[in-house]
């Protein structure tokens, strides 16, 4: 992420990240990797093109977490060992048309300071204005997630009949599992019919943390 902050902001009007890669000490285009060129959404890309997302690494009693903030809000809060991250930046970078930086944001200052009441139990309801791209039902899900109340569970099987479709039980737990912001957008509340803990992408000893502490 630092190098291709360096490279970005080497990058100025009829410039191509060719001139960049190799300002920016790299030997040749191979330093220049496929992951770097997902981020930036292609192979001649203008900061004055792109939108950006600003990102920053956060420190929890239940592991180390990306947050990604546009300037409309926060827009992903992430563990760092989950193994759809990358796909998540990939996805978000294509919806939003941006490219991920480390940068300040107030929304990223806010998100921290309400994550450390949240884990000191002072805190139940998250204030935070989020920027969550996706297709309509994946947003009708990821609200019906934020109705559900701090200290209480909910199934799929409840949750597809509180969007109002019953039979949608496997496309409501796909949804959930494409939840960028974790925690705030609440799928740990999630669980199964049985009681059991099923389909967290943070692991479920996160998810049998995150309900300990709310209960």
């Amino acid at each position: 992420m630092l190098r291709i902050n360096t490279m970005v902001i080497s990058i100025k009007e009829g410039e191509i990240i060719a001139k960049s890669a190799f300002d920016s000490d790299d030997d040749s285009l191979s330093g220049f990797n496929e992951s770097d060129r997902s981020i930036f959404g292609g192979s001649d890309i203008h900061t004055n093109e792109k939108n950006t997302i600003n990102v920053v690494y956060i420190n929890t009693p239940i592991g180390s977490m990306f947050a990604c903030a546009t300037k409309k809000g926060l827009c992903l809060l992430d563990f760092t060992d989950r193994k759809m991250l990358e796909t998540e930046f990939n996805d978000l970078c294509k919806r939003l048309n941006a490219v991920i930086l480390p940068g300040s944001n107030p929304y990223l200052e806010e998100v921290q300071s309400e994550l450390v009441e949240y884990f000191s139990g002072e805190r139940k309801i998250f204030s935070i204005p989020l920027d969550t791209p996706g297709t309509y039902f994946q947003k009708s899900v990821w609200k019906i997630l934020q109705d559900i109340p701090y200290g209480k569970t909910r199934s799929y099987k409840e949750q597809a009949i509180a969007i109002g479709n019953p039979k949608a039980v496997r496309a409501v737990a796909s949804a959930n599992g494409h939840n960028r912001v974790s925690i705030i957008i609440p799928c740990h509340r999630v669980i199964g019919s049985d009681g059991s803990l099923v389909g967290y992408g943070g692991g479920l000893q996160r998810k049998q943390w995150l309900l300990d502490l709310e209960s």
